[in-house]
């Protein structure tokens, strides 16, 4: 699936039933862009089906930290809609043993993604409401 915003590459992945809750719709798999970082309903995916998502950038958490990082970034759009989700899902990240406000800076830096959401104020918002 390309990304109807960009037509980059996307990862698509089957959301697992623990974090459907914090997915917007119904949705039970999702494709996020390899270039600017959206968050797309995709057609359905083998749950056991291995995701790769350094396609996104090598950054990228590769553990159980994996999903909850990218639901997160796709939901950084609309962080005042979404924020009990973004920090229940960035805690989730944390708990996988990966730094997510590390992942969005590196994020920020790589100059192969444009992403659609200023990663680096969203950082910044993110760490002052988590202080």
């Amino acid at each position: 699936m390309d990304c109807p915003d960009c037509e980059s590459e996307t990862v698509t992945f089957a959301v697992p039933d623990d974090f459907r809750e914090y997915v917007p719709g119904d949705e039970t798999a999702v494709a996020l862009c390899t270039h600017c970082l959206a968050l797309h309903p995709a057609p359905e995916v083998a749950t056991d089906s291995k995701v790769d998502f350094t396609a996104v950038s090598p950054d990228f958490p590769t553990n159980e930290a994996a999903v909850p990082m990218a639901l997160a970034i796709g939901l950084l759009d609309s962080l005042a809609v979404y924020r009990s989700e973004v920090e229940a899902l960035l805690e989730r990240v944390e708990r996988g043993g990966v730094d997510p406000l590390l992942v969005l800076d590196r994020l920020a830096a790589d100059p192969d993604l444009d992403p659609q959401v200023d990663l680096g104020r969203r950082r910044r918002q993110l760490e002052s409401v988590r202080e």
